[in-house]
């Protein structure tokens, strides 16, 4: 039995302690949501550039088809990906000038996804993400 000087000693430490340790429940929960959302931004990227590499074309509709497919990837995500933040870029390889704009034979396709992770608890963030893509032409 405890002594009566002691009778609030519990409820004193439980009182200190339990901000800290919510504070750390809810820090792993973030980390776990924005890791989560960095994988799924990696795919999106990933088919987004297959698909661009696969049609080998520059087109409106092909560009159209492979923001679709990288935001078909990315549907767990909220708020959704924007297309204005799905980004093709061309590069040659080994570098050339003048900078390709189009799928050719030794161009690698490019995809950058820019994405901004709202938090749910409003402890910290938003967090800026990038999903990055890249692959061969021509498939």
């Amino acid at each position: 039995m405890a002594k009566a000087s002691e009778r609030g000693a519990v409820a004193v430490e439980f009182a200190i302690l339990a901000p800290v340790l919510i504070m750390l429940l809810l820090g792993i929960m973030e980390f776990g949501r924005a890791y989560s959302a960095q994988i799924t931004l990696s795919n999106a990227a990933r088919e987004g550039v297959r698909v661009m590499a696969i049609n080998n074309s520059a087109t409106a509709a092909a560009t159209a088809t492979a923001k679709a497919a990288a935001k078909n990837a990315a549907t767990t995500l909220n708020p959704v990906l924007q297309d204005d933040k799905i980004v093709f870029t061309y590069q040659a390889t080994p570098a050339a000038t003048p900078i390709p704009t189009a799928c050719a034979a030794n161009v690698q396709v490019k995809v950058t996804i820019d994405y901004t992770l709202k938090t749910m608890t409003g402890i910290a963030g938003p967090f800026a993400m990038k999903g990055v893509g890249t692959m061969q032409c021509g498939g």
